[in-house]
């Protein structure tokens, strides 16, 4: 049976994926709330879908036509407020990650979902990647402790700055709106966290350690397009994701582009990662952020 959706942040960067995977898993996008119009990319996959600039719109719209779904990609500052709309209005979420920038956040997650009894979940595309879930496995079945080294190099110009995601208080800065994407994975590999550390940081470069149950991780993060590896560049690339696992290579940048479709096989399947799964690399980003 064909589901509905509505989402947040439809003219956003990442909200094309999350169109396609509606899309691709045979459901409907009927409604969107952003409140720039620069909508054009629905012409491509629901061009039917009603459009809305504001919450209180959104929300009235919902209560008359609800939906099965509200998809949030709106900025992060704005993910617990948009997660609260959605439970007012019967449906269940699948938010982008982070799922809140604030960890006292996440225990007002759970007592909603209790309240509303309807399903929170998040995006943990990593996470299915094939060669991430054969080491995973290979991990998880081992009490060895590696050594592992994370260049994690998403590049961005200067607009980059200039926008919410420049903004720490909007976005959480880099180490959250860039780096949940890393943490979670090396949590989910080699956690729990032990200890951490911070050795530099600015607002386009954070590098530091990690002491997990299974690892001793020097981890980099950055936006900086002169960080990128030479051969990187020549290649036309715009990011390098590798981690180094007692000396084996694996990259995390290529074969991304069905991972939201398989999330969403996942959810609607009812085996999505939810909040207890997003709270470790909430709780890691926030102490990172503080140090």
């Amino acid at each position: 049976m064909r589901k509905t959706f509505a989402m947040t942040g439809a003219a956003g960067y990442v909200a094309q994926r999350h169109m396609q995977a509606i899309k691709d898993t045979g459901n409907d996008l009927i409604a969107v709330l952003d409140p720039h119009d620069a909508l054009g990319i629905l012409e491509r996959y629901h061009p039917n879908a009603y459009c809305f600039s504001t919450e209180n719109n959104l929300e009235a719209f919902l209560r008359e036509h609800p939906v099965d779904y509200l998809t949030i990609c709106s900025p992060n500052h704005l993910h617990f407020e948009h997660i609260a709309l959605g439970l007012r209005c019967g449906a269940n979420i699948i938010c982008e990650k982070p799922l809140v920038i604030q960890p006292d956040q996440l225990d007002a997650l759970l007592a909603l979902r209790q309240i509303h009894q309807r399903a929170i979940h998040t995006i943990l595309q990593l996470r299915l990647l094939p060669s991430v879930q054969l080491l995973q496995k290979v991990i998880s079945e081992s009490d060895a402790y590696h050594q592992v080294e994370v260049r994690y190099i998403t590049s961005r110009g200067k607009w980059y700055h200039h926008s919410w995601k420049g903004q720490d208080q909007l976005s959480g800065g880099l180490i959250t709106n860039i780096g949940i994407h890393l943490f979670d994975l090396l949590l989910w590999l080699f956690g729990p966290l032990e200890r951490a550390e911070v050795i530099y940081k600015t607002k386009e470069f954070v590098n530091g350690k990690l002491y997990l149950r299974k690892a001793e991780v020097n981890w980099t993060l950055s936006t900086d397009p002169s960080r990128l590896p030479e051969s990187a560049k020549e290649q036309g690339k715009k990011t390098f994701r590798e981690i180094n696992i007692d000396g084996q290579e694996l990259r995390l940048d290529e074969g991304l582009e069905e991972l939201h479709t398989k999330c969403y096989q996942e959810i609607l399947m009812g085996k999505g990662p939810g909040i207890n799964e997003a709270a470790p690399s909430i709780l890691l980003c926030h102490l990172l952020v503080n140090l």
